[in-house]
């Protein structure tokens, strides 16, 4: 028996309905997160239930059964969901908000979902007025038979490790994020090591320099290599040139009185 059956754009519900209450609404939240948006056709397993469901140009029609009813049912219910739909609501069904044909579609599910019941109960053929519908049903199910079957634990623990991997990739990112920003640092550390580097360097190379420059000059005040203030001052100013005649006047003076010194003494 169908108890539950929804028509999806990916996560957003369109419509539903349910002849039951239980937790399977939450499950089937969960499973259209995980359903390709690819035109696809499978059977999850949950507990005593069978989840079925096909994706037709992005649309998902799914539907919950029991154990016992054959997948050939189920999925003609779901080729039948597909056909109304698509006759009704095709133009929107790409932007329409969640629930939008649920207040008109929901009938269509609770009606259609009965008489598929009634069918696979009885197991006899389908009325006369139908025998087009289901005959053009059966010619899009012929594949059905080859339609995969999984358990929905492993699809929902899949969902996890894929979550995990995100969740591993994220911390990757954050790594690669502190990698960079801590070989940005390591670079400018580099950068000022070197500049103290080179700042070391000149001093000790200015410091050997005027060592050697002290040394050659005779000392700190460099004696050897400028003149004396005094004899800057007797070069300079006005009265440069009188003391330099006086000073030559001097010296003759004093080779004078060397020379006449020589002769007395001889």
């Amino acid at each position: 028996m169908i108890v539950y059956a929804v028509v999806a754009r990916g996560t957003v519900v369109l419509a539903e309905y349910t002849q039951s209450s239980g937790n399977f609404p939450t499950v089937t939240r969960v499973l259209l997160a995980k359903i390709p948006s690819n035109d696809a056709r499978m059977s999850y397993v949950y507990d005593e239930h069978v989840f079925h469901y096909l994706v037709d140009d992005g649309v998902t029609y799914l539907c919950m059964a029991d154990e016992t009813t054959r997948r050939r049912v189920a999925f003609a219910f779901l080729e039948d969901a597909k056909l109304r739909f698509a006759a009704g609501y095709a133009s929107i069904a790409h932007r329409a908000p969640a629930f939008t044909m649920n207040e008109e579609f929901g009938p269509v599910l609770e009606r259609q979902m009965a008489y598929y019941n009634n069918a696979d109960v009885s197991g006899g053929a389908p009325p006369a007025h139908d025998h087009a519908d289901i005959a053009r049903v059966k010619t899009q199910l012929d594949d059905v038979k080859h339609v995969m079957v999984e358990n929905i634990e492993k699809v929902l623990e899949r969902g996890e490790r894929i979550e995990l991997l995100v969740d591993k990739t994220d911390r990757l990112n954050q790594q690669a994020f502190k990698f960079e920003k801590t070989s940005k640092q390591l670079r400018e550390a580099i950068f000022w090591r070197k500049v103290k580097v080179y700042a070391t360097a000149a001093l000790v190379v200015g410091v050997v320099v005027l060592i050697i420059t002290m040394w050659g000059c005779g000392g700190v005040t460099f004696p050897h290599c400028r003149g004396t203030p005094h004899d800057d001052d007797d070069v300079s100013g006005a009265g440069g040139g009188q003391r330099l005649r006086r000073r030559a006047h001097q010296r003759r003076t004093l080779l004078s009185l060397g020379v006449s010194t020589a002769v007395f003494s001889s």
